[in-house]
């Protein structure tokens, strides 16, 4: 189950362990329940601090239990936690064994604060890279409050249970019995949907925080860089993001990142957030910018407004608030999305396996999902607007390869069909010869591109008409002591690594900016 290297190192990790836990498996004669019992008699023989405890009783089998000793409640498990899952499962056995989260200590008080009942179950895949950061939301809420029970259901060894419930896209998270979300959370975001006054307390802190020389609002690569640059010219520097890491916690190879062969976009995003906090920047996530008022005066200070009503002032700022999915907007997208249009193929690919999809896009993204998908369900058809794919010669060559592949190019997306509850069909308008075609499927992954985060800008920066904030060569935009930076901007060719730079230069020209200010008495 585990090789020699993962056993070193899970061993390592559950020598952290400060109290003894329990694992209470409640087993069948399965292949994933054998293996489930090989996998929990693996952990117990690597930590005395561990017990194992076969004769669980759960109506859902094969799962099991990581509780505290002498407790019957934890975290459940049901199907193997493993591939993306795995550092799921270990963070539950060190947080029962005493180990503390690397979470802040008011988000700890949010969630012991919770009153009620809280009975989640949450299905991910083991492929799905969104599902690591939910999981272990949940867990950690499960093991910090007692009214709080988790149970992560791995959707491919229930898929009746996936099926009953027309879980179409993963992680989906289930609320005492009701749809609570689906995608990534964090666990600030599930603690802030459940407490109803957490907005009026932290716009309250906002209000609070003195001015920033530099304020930062987003939190991806170019907003990571440019507090990294700006924190390093020791000035008081903010960031104020929704999520830190932005749209790189969406991606699932990152192979171009100048000296790093290869990571994904969660631990990159991690990696960025580390180095920035290395640097004491204060960073404010969950949080959406409403508004922006630049400075009545030069050298005044800029304030930006947040949807929770708090307002946040600086002396400078840079916009870099990156971008989006592209929606194709058309009838049936919107009232069917989790319910069979996806945009994340590695996340939601495997809950369509032996069924029949659709892609729209024929760039580079969407060549890659159809590639991708093309080895797990049983027939893509690829949807293309422009009438020749425009990904890279050899994405398109393999998927020309490919015998379970249809590719349509001039073909305008009309609509996707459903029967009210999951989707059954796309249809599309053959360009030249006008005549209008329906593909009965039961997925329909949208490909199609990226939109900027700017809509709170119009009227205030200069747009481009594509939505895209225009800027010069320095990050400058056409308000004095404004830059942006990244994918929201003019500048061409959206990549993680363009975006860092930008936003490096973005806080030089901030920090130019500062020093020529007038000195003030």
């Amino acid at each position: 189950m585990l090789d020699d290297a993962l056993k070193a190192q899970l061993q390592q990790y559950l020598g952290m362990l400060r109290q003894p836990i329990r694992l209470i498996a409640s087993l069948d004669d399965s292949e994933t329940g054998k293996d489930m019992g090989e996998l929990l008699q693996t952990i117990q023989s690597l930590s005395d601090k561990v017990s194992l405890d076969t004769s669980g009783t759960d109506a859902r089998k094969p799962s099991f239990v990581v509780a505290r000793d002498g407790e019957t409640q934890g975290v459940r498990f049901a199907g193997l936690p493993l591939g993306h899952e795995f550092t799921s499962l270990v963070l539950a056995l060190l947080w029962t064994g005493g180990h503390p989260p690397k979470v802040e200590q008011d988000v700890i008080d949010s969630i012991k604060s919770l009153e009620g009942d809280f009975n989640f179950e949450v299905y991910m895949s083991l492929s799905c890279h969104n599902c690591p950061d939910v999981v272990q939301a949940l867990s950690l809420m499960a093991i910090v409050n007692p009214q709080v029970k988790t149970v992560v259901i791995e959707g491919g060894a229930f898929q009746k249970e996936v099926e009953e419930r027309q879980i179409m896209a993963v992680p989906m998270v289930f609320l005492n019995g009701q749809v609570f979300g689906s995608g990534r959370m964090s666990v600030e975001e599930i603690v802030a949907k459940l407490d109803t006054g957490a907005a009026v307390r932290d716009a309250a802190k906002l209000n609070d925080k003195a001015p920033y020389d530099v304020l930062i609002v987003g939190g991806g690569p170019a907003g990571a860089a440019a507090a990294v640059y700006a924190a390093r010219k020791g000035i008081r520097v903010g960031v104020a993001a929704e999520r830190f890491g932005g749209q790189v916690n969406d991606t699932m190879a990152i192979e171009n990142y100048i000296s790093v062969l290869e990571t994904d976009g969660p631990k990159f995003a991690a990696a960025l957030e580390a180095q920035v906090r290395h640097y004491n920047v204060d960073i404010m996530n969950l949080q959406r910018a409403s508004q922006i008022v630049p400075a009545p005066t030069a050298g005044g200070l800029t304030e930006v407004h947040m949807d929770n009503g708090g307002v946040l002032k600086a002396k400078s700022v840079i916009l870099s608030t990156g971008a989006r999915w592209r929606n194709v907007n058309v009838p049936g997208e919107a009232e069917y999305k989790n319910k069979g249009v996806a945009y994340c193929p590695h996340c939601d690919g495997p809950l369509f396996k032996g069924k029949r999809v659709a892609v729209i896009g024929g760039g580079n993204s969407g060549v890659e999902a159809a590639i991708d998908l093309a080895g797990i369900v049983e027939h893509v058809t690829l949807v293309e607007f422009a009438d020749a794919l425009k990904a890279d010669a050899v994405l398109v060559n393999k998927l020309k390869s490919l015998p379970n592949v249809a590719i349509h190019v001039n073909a305008q997306t009309t609509e996707i069909t459903g029967d009210g509850q999951k989707v059954n069909g796309l249809s599309y308008k053959d360009r030249a010869s006008e005549e209008v075609h329906h593909v009965a499927l039961e997925g329909v992954f949208v490909q199609i591109g990226l939109v900027p985060n700017t809509e709170f800008l119009k009227g205030t920066v200069e747009l481009s008409k594509f939505g895209e904030i225009v800027v010069d060569a320095k990050g400058h935009t056409n308000v004095p002591g404004v830059f942006a930076a990244g994918d929201c901007t003019t500048v061409p060719y959206k990549q993680i690594v363009i975006a860092a730079g930008e936003g490096s230069k973005a806080a030089l020209s901030a920090f130019d900016y500062l020093i020529r200010q007038p000195v003030t008495a």
